[in-house]
């Protein structure tokens, strides 16, 4: 077992995983897909230091006090209060930036769709459309993605589609003899402690994540705002769709009317929404000309510093 979490240690986060992560028999960890950053690790070294504070007298926490509410229901508080952690111990500013700091149902989702780095585990997202994994022309599906260490999990515990619980993942594994994956986070509030705690990567409640990297691309229409809709209004800016100054990241007359002018000269169906056909044929436009754009390459004299 020590061969092993040596050889563990060096897939994933060093010091962490030796300190932190329980003997696993029948599974092994899953290496993320993209680098862990500096920051993610101490996020998650300072939640594992928090494992097993139990909230006190009437569900009083240390968390809903520096959220301004000591009596509420404390997940959330916990995520943001630990990102603020970080951000005192060590000078980042990653809160309201990276995270979000929210204590609302639904509020911390949002935010990360607004920031552009929301993955639906199954679905379309209210109010945008369906998501695809970067580059694929399928829809995502439940299981298509494997969150990756420091992605939010937002959970719903009622028949509606309301986030009404959140946690930090730590890690994935995958069972070697079944394939299944799970999801290892931890989180506040579980009930009344902060516990780790293993989801199934298919399991019903879960809504989807805010990721820490960019990983998927989404339908986009009339109303739409954020990160998402101002990279789609660069592009037809830049191929000469819309102008420069419309770029706004608010999906408006002006961007819909760009979209019908690029679908028409792609020779798409032209209805003004930026699905799935529309953006990876934009993107594909969008490289091809950027990477013979002379101005791109142009070298200047502040080059030669």
């Amino acid at each position: 077992m020590d061969l092993f979490r040596r050889a563990l240690a060096l897939l994933v986060l060093p010091a962490l995983l030796l300190s932190f992560f329980p003997a696993l028999a029948e599974e092994e960890i899953i290496p993320p897909a993209y680098p862990v950053p500096l920051y993610v690790t101490r996020l998650l070294e300072v939640a594992s230091g928090e494992v097993g504070y139990t909230e006190g007298d009437h569900g009083r926490t240390k968390y809903g006090e520096w959220a301004g509410d000591p009596y509420c229901q404390w997940c959330a508080e916990f995520l943001c209060w630990c990102v603020n952690e970080v951000d005192v111990q060590y000078g980042t500013s990653l809160l309201n930036t990276v995270f979000p700091r929210y204590s609302g149902s639904n509020t911390g989702r949002n935010w990360f769709i607004t920031a552009g780095r929301w993955v639906v585990r199954k679905g379309q997202v209210e109010n945008w459309g369906y998501e695809w994994l970067k580059g694929h022309s399928e829809f995502i599906r439940s299981g298509d993605y494997i969150p990756q260490p420091g992605d939010w999990v937002f959970f719903t515990w009622t028949s509606d589609e309301d986030t009404d619980h959140v946690a930090l993942v730590e890690y994935c594994t995958r069972d070697t003899d079944t394939g299944e994956v799970r999801v290892h986070v931890i989180e506040g509030n579980k009930p009344s402690s902060v516990a780790r705690e293993t989801y199934d990567l298919n399991y019903s409640r879960i809504l989807g994540y805010g990721t820490v990297h960019d990983v998927a691309d989404i339908t986009m229409q009339f109303g739409n705002r954020g990160e998402k809709v101002r990279i789609l209004q660069e592009k037809l800016a830049y191929l000469g769709f819309l102008r420069p100054d419309l770029v706004s990241g608010s999906f408006g007359d002006s961007t819909a009317e760009a979209v019908r002018l690029f679908q028409e000269a792609a020779g798409l169906r032209v209805n003004g929404i930026a699905n799935n056909e529309t953006q990876l044929l934009l993107d594909r436009v969008y490289m091809e000309r950027w990477t013979k754009d002379p101005e791109v390459w142009k070298v200047t004299d502040d080059d030669d510093d």
